[in-house]
């Protein structure tokens, strides 16, 4: 009898575990231009192509990466595309996750209002940058740049304001408190339009290439349900190739979801500096970037970052 009971315990426990596997998979993206291999996955339903019926996709568009990590930590989103520097810190923090793919390389910059800002060092203390959030990638990229021009990797720490890239950059064409942006594509094209002024290129701030999105995944994921894991991977390399191939086309496609016209989201995905690809840059030099300046609390070796399917 107490056999029986345990045989049924065990097996009552490992039914609960194979109903834990969702029946839904939830994608996490933000704003902007980076993540349009994303939103042509999303508009040609190249996943839901991929996997099992019984299986729904879920697409989220998020403010910023502290979002995304307290939806997957609560297990409400699955697979997130993000930068390389929200996701180190994370990982730091103990999140069980690792990078599967690229996604993107965009140009990024620092954009102003203020006549006379020319640099860096004619930044004013009472001045504000808005960027998407402390740790992001536009954050560790303008630490980078004060270290090399003014040896301070912190030196405006205190001036930021969190914004999501559309309020950042209306927040500065408005005139308000917000002085300087730090952005992407396509709001940083549009701030130029707008007569502001670029004071650091994103390029320029890494002194090298970097990715600019890269695909994460959770662990359990990987492990629990590879095959929409793969799935996923596949239906990414689709979407990338589909741009590639057909630019025109996947501007009309998306010319609605991002609200502008057709040809001048065209302008914008073919951008100098931009490329839709799975390779993966700048892991390695962000992680001991953020190391030394104490982003980061302990050094995580390339392997423990990447997936082995992902291209470094």
């Amino acid at each position: 009898m107490r056999k029986g009971i345990v045989l049924g315990c065990l097996l009552l426990a490992l039914t609960g575990c194979a109903q834990k596997k969702p029946q839904s998979i939830t994608i996490a993206e933000q704003y902007g231009t980076a993540y349009a291999p994303i939103a042509v996955m999303r508009e040609l339903d190249l996943l839901q192509e991929e996997l099992p019926s019984s299986i729904n996709v879920e697409w989220v568009q998020l403010a910023n990466t502290a979002a995304i990590r307290e939806a997957m930590l609560a297990g409400k989103t699955h697979i997130a595309c993000m930068a390389i520097p929200p996701f180190l810190i994370g990982r730091d923090a103990g999140m069980e996750w690792r990078i599967c793919s690229g996604v993107s390389r965009v140009p990024m910059g620092l954009t102003t209002r203020e006549p006379g800002v020319e640099s860096l060092a004619d930044i004013t203390p009472e001045m504000r940058i808005a960027l998407p959030q402390p740790g992001s990638i536009q954050h560790i990229l303008l630490a980078m740049a004060a270290r090399r021009e003014l040896g301070d990797a912190r030196r405006f720490d205190n001036q930021l304001v969190t914004l999501s890239h559309p309020d950042g950059m209306n927040a500065l064409l408005s005139g308000g408190e917000v002085s300087l942006h730090f952005t992407t594509s396509p709001y940083l094209q549009q701030e130029q339009q707008a007569g502001m002024t670029l004071i650091l290129d994103g390029e320029e701030a890494m002194g090298r290439p970097f990715t600019g999105i890269v695909a994460v995944a959770g662990e359990s994921l990987y492990r629990e349900q590879p095959e929409v894991y793969r799935a996923f991977l596949k239906a990414l390399k689709k979407a990338i190739d589909w741009i590639g191939e057909h630019p025109r086309e996947a501007a009309e496609l998306l010319a609605p979801v991002y609200g502008m016209e057709p040809d001048a989201l065209l302008l914008e995905m073919t951008v100098p500096g931009a490329a839709y690809t799975t390779e993966i840059q700048g892991v390695e030099a962000f992680s001991a970037f953020m190391l030394e300046e104490g982003y980061l609390r302990q050094e995580h070796p390339l392997n423990t970052l990447l997936f082995p399917e992902a291209a470094s």
